[in-house]
């Protein structure tokens, strides 16, 4: 399978998230760029998740339908296309890191996923959910870690 490069000029791979970007900050989505989406995918799907939250995989974002032809979104922004889903906080959009306080620094897993064709997933899809749902439709992934802790 082919691999997307996913990046952010805010954080690099496995490396902390600066607070702006967490639920206790400015609450703002970081920048991401991607390049390396395969020219017949019909779609791209963007996930962060939490693996180390307590009560399970805890979904910090979703956006489904983002243009496979755009190489990014700016921070505090949707992707070009896209449409943000409820994510684990019950709020439509982004939902900042909010590990509980003490914990180790918690994982923020960014994947970027190029479909063959589009997905469909409820308004308030789980990890599990996303990853089933694009399951055999994917052609492509990337994927990006930041830590946080409080």
């Amino acid at each position: 399978m082919a691999g997307i490069e996913l990046m952010s000029s805010a954080f690099s791979d496995h490396a902390f998230l600066p607070r702006r970007y967490a639920l206790e900050g400015e609450n703002e989505s970081p920048p991401l760029t991607w390049s390396g989406v395969p020219q017949d995918a019909t779609e791209l799907v963007l996930l962060c998740e939490d693996p180390d939250a307590p009560s399970g995989t805890f979904v910090h974002w979703i956006v489904v339908g983002v243009d496979p032809h755009s190489g990014g979104v700016a921070a505090g922004q949707c992707p070009p296309g896209g449409t943000e889903l409820v994510n684990g906080f019950h709020r439509q959009g982004w939902g900042g890191p909010h590990p509980p306080p003490g914990d180790e620094a918690h994982r923020y897993v960014f994947h970027l996923y190029a479909l063959a064709e589009p997905c469909a997933l409820p308004d308030a899809p789980s990890a599990d959910q996303v990853h089933d749902a694009v399951g055999e439709r994917e052609i492509a992934d990337g994927t990006l870690m930041g830590l946080y802790h409080r």
